[in-house]
């Protein structure tokens, strides 16, 4: 009896792999050929699954991000969290956060020049801030009666405060241990809601 193939569990496998695969190597230096060895494939197989590198790297970027909705939508106010536990996923605090961020760093790298990829990166900011924003409503329950141009400050300075932490750790970890990151996150998080509680939208 033949054996049943997951498609769809071997396009995720190929996709987490290249994750690895760029933050080890860089974008450039991960072809095709390198995800493909990684994986334990022909490159005629990922080519069967994917058209092209950029293709691998979308399905990686969706699946990052339905890890992190996965994540959040768990977080509820109910289950005792707070906005720092819940938005602690989005930093490399662990290794697998890491490599995660670090694929993040090497993807932004080639955004300025690709507009394919600028475009794909908009979008997943867009994605980022929607998924921060229910995040903040949830618990933080006066951000509904900030304005619209309060919560939308408030959503990227906390937007751009992840993204900086992930490339500062991502760059220097030494300097940016977990405990730091999270030391951080907080003081900001402070920082941020103490400043739209008295901001004119």
């Amino acid at each position: 009896m033949p054996k049943i193939v997951d498609h769809d569990q071997r396009r995720d496998q190929i996709a987490l792999v290249a994750c690895k695969v760029i933050a080890d190597y860089g974008f450039e230096q991960a072809t095709v050929a390198r995800i493909a060895e990684a994986a334990g494939y022909t490159t005629g197989m990922v080519a069967h699954y994917f058209d092209s590198k950029q293709d691998i790297i979308l399905a990686a970027l969706r699946l990052i991000l339905h890890r992190m909705e996965r994540h959040l939508t768990r977080s509820a106010p109910a289950a005792g969290s707070d906005l720092l536990d819940v938005l602690s996923v989005a930093l490399p605090i662990d290794s697998h956060r890491r490599t995660e961020c670090a694929f993040w760093v090497a993807f932004w790298g080639q955004v300025s020049t690709d507009p394919k990829l600028r475009r794909l990166n908009t979008s997943v900011h867009r994605d980022y801030l929607r998924l921060y924003e229910r995040s903040v409503l949830d618990h933080w329950p006066e951000a509904r009666r900030w304005s619209p141009a309060v919560r939308r400050q408030a959503l990227q300075s906390i937007t751009a405060f992840i993204n900086g932490v992930t490339a500062s750790a991502v760059s220097s970890p030494a300097d940016w241990p977990a405990d730091e990151q999270l030391r951080q996150l907080r003081v900001h998080l402070e920082l941020v809601r103490a400043w739209a509680q008295t901001a004119r939208g």
